[in-house]
């Protein structure tokens, strides 16, 4: 199992990027996805996450500005972020839960078994 984050990089606030997570050794819609975060001195945050059966839900802090999604056929999930704050400056990482011994919830890291490496988002002018 292997999960690839890419798309990363410098936007201004108020603007968009899309980051994508490729995944290898498993299918995308068997298993859960989640997307996190992480900033400097702050503990990681889950965002972002997409069932198997392809329903997405969101924290509050970017509801309404962040779309999860997923193409099967390039085995790939996407987080397409808008209006972007500084405030999400931030590591951000996919996750799936492939094993699932336990439940935490669904922006829980504790729930979830395999992680991406991360790629930074910088939101700055």
């Amino acid at each position: 199992v292997q999960l690839v984050e890419s798309g990363g990089g410098l936007v201004q606030p108020g603007g968009s990027l899309r980051l994508s997570c490729a995944a290898s050794g498993f299918s995308v819609d068997s298993y859960p996805i989640g997307w996190f975060r992480q900033a400097p001195g702050k503990e990681r945050e889950g965002v972002a996450s997409i069932t198997s059966v392809g329903i997405a839900s969101y924290a509050d802090s970017v509801k309404g500005r962040f779309v999860t999604s997923r193409d099967t056929a390039k085995n790939t999930v996407y987080l397409q972020m808008h209006s972007l704050k500084p405030e999400d400056t931030a590591v951000y990482y996919c996750a799936a839960i492939t094993v699932g011994s336990a439940w935490y919830g669904p922006f829980n890291g504790k729930s979830y078994d395999d992680w991406g490496q991360g790629t930074q988002v910088t939101v700055s002018s």
